[in-house]
């Protein structure tokens, strides 16, 4: 038998489907460990909620390894810096290897791999990293890249339990009444037994959303199991509204932004309930297409949750810079901090958006189309730079996942150079999502009696009508920072003619050539070879046809990703 074979878990907090364990397994016993690592949670991208998900994911992964009933099966925590705890490890037992999934995470995650592999280049300790979803690292042809995610999706999942299973020891003393127990870093490098830190251990806020979703395996297979038989039946058509998504999403993001589920999990666990579906007759035909429906759609969705994570992963720095460096200059010398103040507070008198906020505050979630508008409505009638406002919904965002967050938050801000400008009315998102003003008046209580013809623009109430509702606008509701109708005008015009500069266009079909979607994903824009005429690949990857145009865009767009 092989040394030691340390399984460092990171963003993928299960036991099924679990390629590095498998290989661990295979080679020598294993050694089961996650880190808490302080430096993480210092980033501005944290919340007490992320940290209280994945605490809660670790007691069900501890229980899980724990199950299989061979001796010293357990998960280990330990609390410091990744590559001091790996030392600490590695001077006591000696690690044979370490094996670990990809992450593509924030550029710390980043950072701290790269000083972890060099740390184990440096030791003699063999370090063996798995792809996780459908991302290449060191993708150099965008070309090249859905065929590798369909080869990954379509792989046969890891076994569990793996044959040949076994676990080595932890190599200090375990006896403790404190429970969960975690091993602390000391100043001399020896860990020292404690409890589990709190979100105050770690400087963070401890505030959490009331109503967020709990982590742990048991509630992402249920939530699994109730989208694919019931729930996908109001995919289509019911993600849009805030009223309807709650149900009609899938709700899997949390499980998959932290591993819970496999993403491969998800793909052919939905093509195999496709698949049940595919020969329905009788009584349940009508609801069974319905449901097919919406699991197609669902599946397109799981094609676009890599390619936007792949972006990330080949350029990490659009995490904090422009995509398109052509877009340097345009707002971040017109910070406003009184706007930025009124859309943090969820006080800008919009309903809509402040609805929204209110709801993000109390779950930690809110669908993608409220998502955008939120990302919109700073981008453009406050004109504020994308970067704080990604911070703050990373921070709000209970499936923040690094990859997807930052490209979406530039996408909606308009600063890629290759998507359609995406500016959301919130009037008009209410007009068309909440149309009876059930929600707004949900998450904005004091504008319950507020009549319809004024309930989404309540600045334009007159005096009398606000004396007879009791909302006074500027007192009990605040006035918006801004003229609506006006601001949302000069923004376009001013980012359009910054577009229409000269040296605009090269730079956007070379991000284009990077990171553009390409043939073959469902959505995506083609050329069909047979007719000249544009069309879109299908959810299952097949062409259809789509409005004619006598020419294909410039530059080729993308669809928003959407849960």
């Amino acid at each position: 038998m092989s040394g030691v074979q340390l399984v460092w878990f990171k963003r993928d907090l299960r036991v099924r489907d679990h390629a590095p364990l498998v290989q661990a397994a295979a080679r020598g016993p294993v050694l089961a460990l996650y880190i808490v690592e302080p430096g993480l949670w210092r980033q501005p991208d944290a919340a007490a909620q992320h940290w209280g998900f994945i605490r809660e994911s670790l007691l069900e992964l501890d229980a899980a390894l724990r199950a299989t009933g061979r001796p010293h099966a357990a998960l280990h925590v330990a609390v410091g810096d990744a590559v001091a705890v790996l030392a600490a490890l590695h001077r006591r037992m000696g690690l044979a290897a370490i094996h670990a999934h990809e992450e593509t995470g924030n550029g710390w995650t980043s950072a701290r791999d790269s000083a972890v592999r060099r740390w184990a280049r440096a030791h003699g300790v063999a370090l063996h990293e798995v792809a996780a979803f459908g991302v290449v690292r060191g993708l150099r042809d965008r070309d090249r890249w859905l065929a590798a995610r369909e080869r990954l999706m379509r792989a046969p999942q890891a076994p569990w339990p793996p044959p040949r299973l076994a676990f080595a020891p932890w190599p200090w003393a375990v006896r403790s009444a404190i429970a969960p127990l975690a091993w602390w870093l000391g100043e001399d490098g020896e860990p020292r037994a404690g409890p589990w830190p709190d979100a105050a251990a770690l400087g963070l806020d401890p505030w959490e959303p009331p109503q967020r979703q709990r982590g742990g395996r048991t509630r992402a297979e249920a939530t699994l199991h109730g989208f694919l038989q019931r729930r996908a039946v109001r995919y289509r058509g019911g993600i849009s509204s805030p009223l309807s998504a709650p149900g009609a999403c899938s709700r899997l993001s949390p499980y998959l932004a932290y591993g819970v589920l496999s993403l491969r999990e998800v793909v052919q666990a939905t093509e195999a309930r496709l698949q049940a579906l595919a020969d329905c007759r009788g009584p349940g035909h009508a609801e069974a297409a319905r449901l097919r429906a919406g699991l197609r759609a669902f599946a397109s969705r799981l094609y676009w949750h890599c390619h936007f994570i792949q972006k990330l992963e080949s350029e990490p720095e659009l995490e904090w810079r422009n995509l398109h460096r052509g877009y340097d200059g345009l707002r971040e010398a017109e910070w406003d901090e009184a706007r930025w103040a009124a859309l943090r507070e969820g006080r800008t008198g919009w309903p809509m958006v402040d609805a929204c906020v209110a709801m993000l505050r109390a779950h930690g979630w809110l669908n993608f189309r409220m998502r955008a508008m939120l990302v919109s409505v700073a981008a453009y009638p406050l004109w504020l730079h994308w970067r704080e406002v990604g911070l703050w919904l990373a921070r709000l965002f209970l499936d923040y996942e690094p990859g997807i967050h930052w490209p979406q938050v530039q996408m909606q801000s308009g600063t890629t150079g290759i998507n359609a400008t995406r500016v959301y009315n919130p009037v008009k998102q209410a007009l068309d999502h909440d149309p009876h003003g059930t929600f707004v008046r949900a998450w904005c209580p004091v504008l319950r009696r507020v009549p319809d013809a004024w309930l989404f623009e309540p600045w334009r109430m007159p005096a009398g009508v606000q004396q007879a509702c009791g909302v006074r606008v500027g007192a009990d509701w605040p006035q918006p920072p801004v003229e609506l109708e006006a601001a949302l005008r000069t923004a376009k015009a001013r980012l359009h003619a910054w577009r229409q500069r000269p040296e605009m266009r090269a730079e956007a079909q070379a991000v284009a050539q990077r990171h553009g979607s390409r043939r073959g994903m469902p959505g995506a824009l083609a050329r069909d070879p047979a007719t000249g005429l544009e069309r879109r690949f299908s959810a299952t990857g097949t062409l259809r046809r789509a409005a004619a145009r006598a020419a294909p865009p410039a530059v080729p767009e993308q669809l928003g990703f959407d849960w």
